[in-house]
Parts: C-alpha cells; structure tokens; sequence
C-alpha cells in the first residue's frame, strides 16, 4: 500500500461475484488500497437491515459476509478494515434515483451506514434504460458497460476528500448511465434527488401487485422530473452526484413544543 494511498471499503448489494463490484474494484485500486467486504449473495432492497450475528469468509478480494450491506460496513469498519478513509458502495445494477429510493437502496443504505462512523461514503448505481419488467442482464454483462461509474467514482475517491466536499455531505449519492460504447463519456451534474413519486399498486384477486410507473417513462425518455435532479440528468445522458446528510434531522418546531406543553391538560395524562 502506497503511504499516500486511501484506504477504501468496497460492498454492495448486489453480492460479491458481480460485475459492477469487480469492474469499480478494478478502477479504484488504481487510486486506492481497496479491501471488499460484501454480501455472499443478492441483498438488493433490504434498506438498513441488520443482523446480530454474520459469517464472514475470506476472499480474494477481501472478505464475504452472510449478510446485509449494512452489515458488511459495521463488521468491516469494526472488526475487518479498521482504517477504513472511505466507504464506497457499488457499482449497483440499476440505478438508485429519487428521494423516495433512498430508504430502501441496499446500496445507498451501505453509504449511509458508513456516516455514522464518520466515514466518509459514495454510493454508486448505474442506470440501464429498460422498462422494469424487461431483462436486462445482457447489458450489464460486460464490465466496460459500467465505465461512467466507475471512471467518476474513481475521480471523487482521489479528489473529493482535499477538495472539502465531505465537511458539508456526509454522502455522495452517484448514479451514471450506461457506457454503451465501453468508455467514460458522460458528464458529471450535481443534483438533487427527485420527489417525484409514482408508485402504484393494483389488486387482482388475492394478490396486490406494486408498481413504480416512472420506470417505463424513463425507458421512454419521458419523465416529469425537473432540471436538476438526479433522475432528469442520468435519463439525459448526464451522471449525477447528489450531496447528502445522514442523520434525518429537521429544524426546530414551534408547532410542536405547543402541542408538548398542552398535551397533560388536553389528554388526561399526568406526566409528574
């Protein structure tokens, strides 16, 4: 390991022997000392899940983890890569947009975990322009489809951190379109994730299906979604790299320290 070198954990959620995780492994050790901590198998869409107890194994690459994302961070910041500089979570197979996405992204929930080490993190998606009942394995395949991503993940790794973009983001959260021709193409836009919400649910007989509409507009080229937001820029050719905070705070609530003040003589309850 280079002295100057960062020290890099590397998960995902899509499991240890995917594409985008070996093709962002590639990448970042040029820049990076990189040990991967990943789940032995698809995790997609568990959020921030967590375990009590996880086996971990080692592989060549680094060490696999019967678990979540979540758990791949907190054993390997605590007990496998303790050095960790920077958290980086990816290359997902599809793309993690949208502020209501956040939550349930294995991927991005990995990213969020590390905050809370005070780890600086990057979660990283790249999106493939399909209709979300359509396959799309045979373009993610190949290693050189996931170029963009990993050529910007690779760019924030070396230069975010002296840059100061993590005394104001605990997070990047970066989404960059398919390389189609196998090479870095895209440009980067900062953003802000959508709150376009089109999920939907239809009931047929004993069985809700749920559906989030947006993606056929994706595929279509047609969304709602304003200039400046993560989606609009990845549907447009763009990458986007959203800047944002963990912790889920909020301002001050006046209207609430009311309803605390009144809530004894309003409800009954005797609080003394």
């Amino acid at each position: 390991m280079d002295a100057g070198e960062p020290r890099i954990l590397l998960t995902n959620d899509d499991g240890i022997d995917s594409v985008g995780l070996r093709a962002l492994y590639d990448e970042l050790s040029t820049v990076a000392d990189v040990t991967v901590v990943a789940p032995a198998d698809d995790r997609s869409a568990v959020g921030r899940s967590i375990s009590a107890n996880v086996g971990v194994r080692e592989h060549e690459l680094g060490y696999v983890i019967d678990g979540t994302p979540a758990d791949c961070v907190v054993a390997g910041i605590e007990a496998l890569v303790p050095q960790t500089d920077m958290v980086v979570a990816g290359c997902n197979d599809g793309a993690n947009l949208g502020a209501y996405v956040l939550g349930r992204s294995g991927t991005v929930s990995a990213a969020v975990e590390a905050t809370f080490f005070d780890v600086p993190a990057i979660a990283v998606s790249m999106y493939v322009p399909v209709r979300d009942d359509d396959k799309w394995e045979p373009l993610t395949e190949e290693p050189g489809s996931y170029a963009n991503a990993t050529a910007v993940a690779r760019y924030l790794v070396d230069a975010a951190p002296d840059a100061g973009v993590f005394e104001h983001a605990d997070y990047l959260n970066v989404n960059a379109p398919l390389a189609e021709a196998g090479t870095a193409s895209a440009p980067m836009e900062i953003t802000s994730p959508s709150r376009v919400y089109e999920m939907g649910a239809v009931k047929d007989g004993g069985e809700i299906e749920l559906h989030d509409r947006i993606w056929e507009w994706m595929a279509e080229g047609t969304i709602p979604d304003p200039d400046g937001t993560d989606r609009r820029a990845v549907v447009e050719g763009r990458v986007s790299v959203s800047p944002l905070t963990a912790p889920h705070t909020t301002e001050h609530h006046a209207a609430l320290d009311d309803l605390a003040e009144t809530y004894e003589t309003q409800t009954g309850v005797e609080t003394r």
